[in-house]
């Protein structure tokens, strides 16, 4: 009995601070969990012992697993606000999933090295929008054609699968960008992160487990991370939240924003090998 909670306990304390961290991070700056879970698990593992590569693996395979409830919970919540644009979704689901696909091949076949490197890339951009071009006027007028629009769904569901995020990351500044309204931004993007949770969970799910991931797997998924990280960030964004609504708002995105350039530093440096 102790020698099978000397191999559990460290797994399950490691996902419950990386649950605890995740619903304050995400409740406080609200953003979406995958931003936030991935880079904080990816660290919290290799502090447990595992490898980087593995780290990164799990913390996306996980984190994805995660979107799918939180998701479901969101999606209901901005139909009911009118903020979901359903003509949008319905053009653009076949080449989401189409990016969800080979982001997911692409994932499992570089390994972890890869996904690093794209979280780190990625992070360091949506950190700089925030930082300089939170009231910058859109690049286009519109959204482009339909060829332009099935190549932005592809992209999205592409990078958001390697990163373990739902589709606001990548999605809401994208849309943004072609003057599209902010809050349907972020209620269409709800829809998006269950286009690209499932079927990128699912692949997770039947990957090989590698030799160094910690106890509970199933395939790159980590059950017992799923099993606490999704109570507690529902437990603590609320917690989260009340603190954010006593500081100012400008200044929880400039540090939300430094949490990303920090976490996607390290990142890529290493993957760098500095």
């Amino acid at each position: 009995m102790s020698e099978l909670l000397s191999q559990w306990l460290p797994t399950i304390i490691a996902m419950l601070i990386t649950g605890a961290f995740a619903g304050i991070l995400a409740g406080l700056l609200g953003v979406g969990g995958g931003i936030v879970i991935v880079p904080v698990l990816y660290f919290v593992l290799q502090a447990a012992h595992v490898s980087p590569a593995t780290a990164m693996l799990v913390a996306t395979a996980t984190s994805l697993l995660t979107i799918v409830p939180t998701s479901i919970s969101s999606i209901r919540a901005h139909h009911k606000r009118g903020n979901v644009d359903w003509l949008l979704v319905k053009r653009w689901w076949p080449y989401m999933l189409i990016g969800v696909v080979l982001g997911s091949a692409f994932a499992l076949h570089a390994r972890g090295t890869a996904a690093s490197a794209v979280f780190g890339v990625v992070a360091l951009l949506v950190a700089a929008n925030m930082l300089f071009r939170a009231k910058a006027a859109p690049i286009a007028h519109q959204l482009p054609g339909m060829k332009g629009q099935g190549g932005m769904a592809g992209l999205i569901g592409f990078f958001s699968v390697i990163m373990g995020v739902g589709g606001g990351t990548v999605g809401v500044p994208l849309l943004t960008a072609c003057n599209y309204s902010p809050h349907r931004a972020v209620g269409t993007a709800s829809v998006f992160g269950i286009l690209i949770a499932l079927p990128g969970s699912i692949a997770m799910l039947l990957a090989h487990t590698p030799t160094d991931a910690p106890e509970g797997m199933i395939g790159m998924v980590n059950l017992p991370g799923f099993l606490c990280i999704v109570p507690l960030t529902v437990l603590l964004a609320p917690v989260g939240a009340w603190i954010g609504s006593k500081l100012d708002s400008v200044m929880l995105k400039r540090v939300f924003a430094i949490f990303l350039l920090i976490s996607g530093g390290r990142m890529l440096m290493q993957v760098l090998g500095w």
